[in-house]
């Protein structure tokens, strides 16, 4: 659950009412500056597509907690085919969907989770993975570019992340306002579709055992949310048959 702090979501997971953790501040930053330098009709464009998420929510269909994601291929930054059950195979993943590297709310979640959660993943045996509709090409300028060390992939066409339930379509009228500041995402996406930003935990088995969808884009996972997940999974197990989920048709 999130909780709010002057009309904005701070953090799409449990948080203590008196603590702002780093990316929901950080982000708050991102947010009053980005309004502060872009024309005043095209920060309520993007203000109204966040207040709508907010009152939304998370769309119905998202993959759930105990579902088994089929195995999947998807090229990495230099082209390569990367499976999920290679990702998996000796440990759990925490796979992260980001919009591209144009968003500067993405960046500021993957330079966290590079400084911050990385480090930490040796303890559970778990690996790193970030997937966006980015091309390949783009996904090797942000990898470079934020000097990530942990396997970032392309998903073409948001293609997976609509089959888990997290893709969508921005508004015509949000196209719009991206396309006047200079961002055309079928040119840098390959595809206007793109994934709500989201964490998964995924088991050795393929099993989702943590799933966080943030409605609102400017909110991420925190770090301990994910560690704390992670420590909850060396005892934590579903004895009920998990459904399937995603993965090729």
């Amino acid at each position: 659950m999130g909780v709010w702090l002057d009309g904005r979501r701070v953090d799409c997971t449990i948080q203590s009412w008196n603590h702002v953790t780093t990316i929901a501040r950080r982000s708050a930053e991102i947010s009053a500056a980005t309004a502060s330098h872009i024309p005043s009709a095209l920060a309520r464009v993007f203000a109204e597509e966040q207040r709508g998420w907010r009152e939304r929510g998370e769309p119905d269909g998202i993959v759930g907690r105990g579902e088994r994601i089929e195995d999947f291929t998807l090229p990495d930054a230099t082209g390569s085919p990367v499976m999920l059950g290679e990702i998996v195979a000796d440990g759990p993943a925490v796979v992260v969907f980001y919009r591209g590297g144009w968003c500067p709310y993405c960046n500021l979640a993957l330079r966290t989770y590079q400084a911050e959660l990385l480090p930490e993943l040796a303890r559970y045996g778990a690996r790193l993975v970030a997937i966006s509709p980015q091309n390949p090409d783009q996904s090797l300028s942000t990898s470079e570019k934020a000097g990530l060390s942990f396997t970032v992939l392309s998903d073409p066409g948001a293609a997976l992340a609509n089959r888990l339930g997290i893709g969508y379509t921005p508004a015509p009228e949000v196209l719009r306002a991206q396309r006047a500041l200079g961002l055309d995402l079928t040119k840098v996406n390959a595809t206007v579709d793109l994934p709500l930003p989201t964490v998964l935990i995924i088991d050795s088995d393929r099993t989702v055992r943590f799933v966080d969808p943030c409605a609102d884009y400017t909110t991420r996972t925190e770090v301990r949310a994910i560690l704390g997940a992670l420590e909850r999974l060396g005892g934590a197990g579903d004895t009920a048959a998990p459904a399937v989920s995603g993965g090729a048709p």
